[in-house]
């Protein structure tokens, strides 16, 4: 029975994919509003942000990427439904390929507040908060189908839905 036990419960454990750090808030979680506000005072503080990406830039040494900041649900997900905050910057010594890091994916980084860096958005200069990341966790795209079923008594439901009607009532529908 112990086996069976330790069995499932690395099995468990298998299907967890977000590394520690992303699934893990830091003890005090500063917010983005907070840190925009006097950046010089949160140096050096643990943060977990996170957004869609903007821009990746490439330079010999580093790469930067531009992330769009919305806040994060309670799992690490950035909520795209809500509204964004400003911008901040990830600086990682790694070549981070703008195939894989795409304008429009969603992302979540946790790491330290270095200070900020000057950017350029539009014809506006701003200073946007710089991270160093321990951890960088980038969302898988869901796609959704549009096709919808409808029964007469149940109503509109989508046709792949384990749980519908239809499908709990399938070997009855035709008394």
């Amino acid at each position: 029975m112990k086996k069976y036990l330790l069995t499932f419960c690395l099995c468990l454990g298998a299907c967890s994919n977000l590394p520690l750090a992303i699934k893990n808030p830091p003890l005090f979680d500063i917010s983005y509003a907070q840190v925009i506000q006097n950046i010089a005072s949160y140096k050096n503080a643990p943060v977990r942000w996170g957004g869609i990406i903007v821009n990746v830039e490439n330079e010999q040494d580093f790469s930067l990427v531009q992330v769009l900041y919305y806040p994060l649900s309670s799992y690490g997900r950035p909520q795209t439904g809500k509204q964004n905050e400003g911008r901040f910057l990830i600086k990682t010594p790694e070549f981070l390929d703008p195939a894989v890091y795409a304008i429009n994916t969603e992302i979540t980084v946790a790491g330290i507040l270095l200070g900020d860096l000057e950017r350029a958005v539009g014809k506006k200069v701003m200073r946007l908060p710089l991270i160093s990341p321990s951890a960088l966790h980038l969302w898988p795209v869901y796609l959704y189908d549009n096709y919808y079923d409808y029964d007469p008594y149940y109503g509109v439901y989508p046709y792949y839905w384990p749980s519908s009607p239809r499908m709990m009532r399938a070997p009855y529908r035709y008394r």
